[in-house]
């Protein structure tokens, strides 16, 4: 693996480990403090942290991010959209169905999402 992917590779586990600190962030402080049920919270906290995820991949993770097309931008956003669905999804499978906390659903949700959006994240970026 070429050191420039290592440490992109790096800079996106970055970026994502502080997403997910605002995720779980949102998710607990809406879930718990203002009696959200968790679907809506995950889905809020969800897209709050594709925002401030999407930011700091332009402007730290992809190299000539900012220079991104509006095919690639949509590229981006999209997958986020289809990321929140997965989040959705397998919250509910995982509260529902598997009987988890939501605290725990949202973790493996997250590591289902992250090599979604990896994937395609890249992909919007690199063109």
């Amino acid at each position: 693996m070429k050191k420039d992917r290592f440490m992109e590779i790096v800079r996106f586990c970055i970026v994502g480990g502080l997403s997910l600190i605002v995720d779980c962030g949102i998710l607990y402080g809406l879930t718990d403090f203002f009696g959200v049920h968790y679907l809506y919270s995950a889905a809020i906290s969800f897209t709050a942290s594709v925002i401030f995820n999407y930011w700091l991949c332009v402007v730290y993770v992809f190299k000539g991010a900012k220079k991104q097309t509006p095919k690639q931008a949509t590229i981006f956003i999209g997958s986020s959209v289809v990321g929140l669905g997965l989040n959705q999804i397998c919250m509910y499978f995982f509260v529902e169905i598997i009987l988890l906390h939501y605290m725990i659903a949202k973790l493996g949700a997250t590591v289902i999402v992250t090599l979604w959006n990896y994937v395609m994240k890249r992909k919007a970026i690199s063109g």
